[in-house]
């Protein structure tokens, strides 16, 4: 339990003054979660299945196939993915696909699609399992197959990674000795990258968010209308774009085919691209592109441990 240590400070008080491209002083990554097909099911062959579902967390009996559940889950592979690659390619923004492979393995088209209309695809796992109860063994093999499936259906291997719910504490190991990783977005902890250094390797993270998060009309005493989730990435937007006036800022975005992609939800999303798209220096960017503008400005000043650098002391976390 005793690594990775924890960081309760980051940058504080000395946060970065660059990090983006000149002129981008806020960069939104929008992400979609595509996870249908690999999620948990009797049909997939698992010992269980999922329960949260467009219904809450339904205790569902154990020993029963729930059609419901699976049938929510396909909606978002054949009809709400479509309906978010519509939105951004009329806005002509790019995005990150956090992909199961075993989900593209399902949906070859969908992978094509987003691939071939400059959306990143991030490796979201093998299937869309949490890792922590898997063995380190188990954990390694399938961070090969993932890597190995994304080559085959996607035409190229993924340079990021997440995990469902969280990684476990040897995650970062492993992608480091897999090698071709440049980021992972396993952590909630910031709002612009920061480093870590695993196995004596400085690893970039790029963080995500649960609160800009679509998963919350699924949530109870979530959401009800697409305008509060519209009137609360907005707000976000508001703080973070007056922010960036002194330092680089980022605003992740969390989608789901299944919840977003639905009718009577997606024209936040819609409304709120075209919102954001009426400031200068906003960057709709994927996060391999905003993985690759930090370590161009703060990849060599790095250090193993905590410490000043130039460009903005970067405070890091350290793996022992």
């Amino acid at each position: 339990m005793s690594e990775p240590e924890r960081d309760l400070v980051g940058y504080g008080a000395n946060r970065p003054t660059t990090g983006f491209p000149d002129g981008k002083r806020l960069a939104i990554s929008l992400v979609v979660n595509y996870e249908e097909g690999s999620e948990r099911s009797f049909a997939m062959g698992d010992p269980d299945q999922e329960t949260l579902t467009e219904w809450g967390q339904y205790p569902f009996p154990p020993d029963i196939r729930n059609l419901a559940m699976e049938t929510m889950h396909e909606y978002g592979s054949r009809v709400g993915v479509w309906r978010i690659l519509d939105i951004f390619k009329r806005h002509d923004v790019k995005s990150t696909f956090f992909a199961c492979a075993v989900a593209f393995e399902h949906a070859p088209d969908v992978a094509r699609a987003a691939v071939e209309q400059g959306h990143e695809i991030c490796s979201h796992g093998y299937r869309w399992e949490e890792v922590f109860r898997l063995s380190e063994d188990e954990e390694r093999e399938h961070i090969r197959l993932a890597v190995e499936s994304f080559e085959r259906v996607c035409g190229k291997r993924p340079v990021g990674w997440y995990c469902r719910y969280g990684p476990s504490t040897r995650t970062r190991r492993l992608l480091v000795e897999e090698g071709g990783f440049i980021y992972d977005s396993d952590s909630y902890n910031d709002e612009v990258p920061h480093f870590t250094e695993v196995e004596g390797h400085q690893h970039l993270i790029v963080p995500y968010t649960p609160d800009a998060n679509d998963i919350a009309f699924w949530l109870g005493n979530g959401m009800a209308t697409a305008e509060q989730f519209e009137t609360y990435l907005r707000d976000s937007f508001d703080v973070l774009y007056a922010e960036s006036e002194r330092y680089p800022r980022m605003m992740s975005i969390g989608l789901h085919c299944r919840v977003i992609g639905r009718p009577g939800r997606s024209p936040s999303l819609d409304r709120f691209i075209d919102y954001a798209k009426g400031f200068d220096g906003v960057w709709f960017a994927t996060r391999e592109e905003i993985a690759r503008s930090w370590l161009g400005v703060h990849g060599g000043n790095a250090r193993s441990a905590a410490g000043d650098v130039t460009a903005g002391r970067v405070f890091e976390n350290h793996v022992r």
